[in-house]
């Protein structure tokens, strides 16, 4: 890769940096800027939710956008618009106020990550260098995340406010940087591709409606749970018909054709499940049960964190060597030894003891995260890019929310009073749901196995190379234009 080229991928690791390291320190936060604001329960939770909501339902129009109206563009805006409201956030005075700059910073991340994504997958040629691209990218998000625990736990000790100024700092230095290094792409060529309004707003409103629905599961009555749901697969029906009427719909219903695509997101929902599912029932065990404070959780729980070095400096040689659906079905396969592991969880177990499974993790997700995003990127059309980033990280963020409730209700369902062996009890029957999410994802993605040894046996892999993808072959999407060319950023 050329100097200019690795300066532009600096730039988009260090907005998806940004992005992990925000939502992790103020996971940590939360109990400081509860005392200070005095914030009712329910107030707290939609501190967090607000977030959720924003990100997950705006991000396959965010997605879209970065395809029709230039992926530089959108990038830079919602940047300024993450920078300004992180600083909102730092201000806020009352619980609605922080509610309402998480909920905007959200769609803000919603519409920045898929540009940011779409300009790597454009700007780096299929195969060996974008794998390293994005491989050092997925990296780098895990990083974000690993170190915001323990910088939130540092920042909210001194003042939680500045658990929102600091990503201001980091988000003016990435602009800064990133007005001077991306490069500006030709303006799109948006003829006879309209904005689909009709679509834009169904999906979008059907997404919110999901999210919501799954977030409140928990605390809300099981007919309102029921409703909500309801409403949203009512709208995501009339998103489909609109799409198959529309001459330029916002998600061209063909790209569900690429199985690779489908398996790549039904897995990455099902292993955000587990993964953000498993952490929550990490810090209640560590800190409502252990005592533990907020800063030795965050100590304790960065081992997860190689995957920050083991993305770009293993990965891409075991992918090199063994392809991405293998890397995929065995870094499941991992985590599901990893939440197994914690299964017998008792009031006394040393950090010793908890260590394996948590390294276990970290490796898990090395092996899983940087693969999905090449396998859900590879050979769909330049045009549909940011579509394509866009529904993985729905993918991802909804698989998140669902985890999250259903470990909640799991530990609430289980609990029967607040003795130490109550609260072991809810934990444990908690911890079955992140492994049975991981084993399903498993069982999906082994199915990319076996498109691998079809393309093998079919050709596909001359050499005995690794075919893109997780060997399903290229151009079964339907898409228009073919595999997409990179536009100048690799060597």
């Amino acid at each position: 890769m050329t100097g200019r080229a690795w300066g532009v991928l600096l730039v988009l690791c260090g907005a998806i940096f940004l992005e992990g390291i925000d939502v992790a320190m103020l996971n940590v936060a939360m109990p400081a800027i509860r005392e200070d604001l005095d914030l009712p329960t329910g107030t707290l939770q939609w501190v967090m939710s607000a977030y959720v909501l924003g990100y997950g339902g705006f991000m396959l129009l965010g997605g879209r956008a970065a395809d029709l109206f230039g992926r530089r563009r959108m990038f830079i805006l919602w940047l300024v618009v993450f920078l300004l409201f992180s600083g909102l956030g730092g201000l806020a005075t009352e619980g609605w106020m922080l509610i309402l700059a998480r909920f905007v910073t959200g769609i803000a991340a919603a519409f920045m990550t898929p540009a940011g994504l779409s300009i790597i997958t454009t700007g780096f040629p299929e195969g060996p260098q974008r794998n390293k691209a994005l491989l050092v990218y997925s990296g780098t998000a895990a990083g974000g995340f690993s170190i915001g625990l323990v910088v939130g736990g540092l920042l909210s000790a001194i003042d939680w406010r500045w658990v929102f100024f600091a990503p201001v700092i980091l988000s003016l230095a990435i602009l800064v940087a990133a007005l001077a290094l991306v490069p500006v792409s030709p303006r799109p060529d948006r003829t006879g591709k309209g904005v689909d309004l009709a679509g834009a707003v169904t999906v979008t409103a059907g997404i919110l409606l999901l999210v919501f629905g799954v977030e409140r599961a928990a605390h809300a009555a099981a007919s309102t749970t029921v409703v909500t749901i309801g409403a949203a697969l009512l709208l995501f029906l009339a998103f489909v018909l609109i799409e198959r009427a529309s001459s330029s719909p916002l998600v061209r219903l063909g790209i569900f054709r690429c199985g690779s695509l489908v398996r790549a997101n039904v897995s990455g929902l099902l292993f955000a499940a587990g993964f953000f599912g498993f952490q929550f029932i990490a810090v209640l065990y560590l800190q409502e049960l252990r005592g533990w404070s907020s800063l030795q959780t965050s100590f304790a729980l960065i081992v997860i964190g190689v995957d920050a070095a083991l993305s770009p400096l293993l990965t891409p040689r075991l992918v090199a060597r063994y392809g991405n659906a293998r890397l995929i079905f065995g870094g499941l396969l991992l985590a599901s030894l990893s939440y197994a592991l914690f299964l017998p969880i008792a009031a006394d177990w040393t950090y010793a003891a908890m260590f394996p499974g948590l390294l276990l993790l970290g490796v898990a997700f090395s092996l899983v995260y940087g693969p999905l995003t090449i396998v859900a990127t590879d050979g769909i059309a330049e045009e549909e890019q940011g579509v394509a980033g866009g529904l993985l990280y729905t993918s991802f963020q909804f698989g998140a929310a669902l985890g999250l409730s259903a470990v909640a209700a799991v530990n609430v369902a289980a609990t029967d009073g607040t003795s130490p062996a109550a609260l072991l009890d809810g934990y444990r029957a908690a911890l079955v749901v992140p492994l049975a999410a991981a084993l399903i994802a498993a069982a999906v993605s082994a199915f990319g196995l076996r498109a691998r040894r079809a393309a093998t046996t079919d050709g596909n892999s001359p050499g005995g190379g690794t075919p893109p993808g997780d060997g399903t072959a290229q151009g079964g999407t339907g898409a228009p234009g073919g595999t997409e060319q990179p536009v100048g950023l690799g060597a």
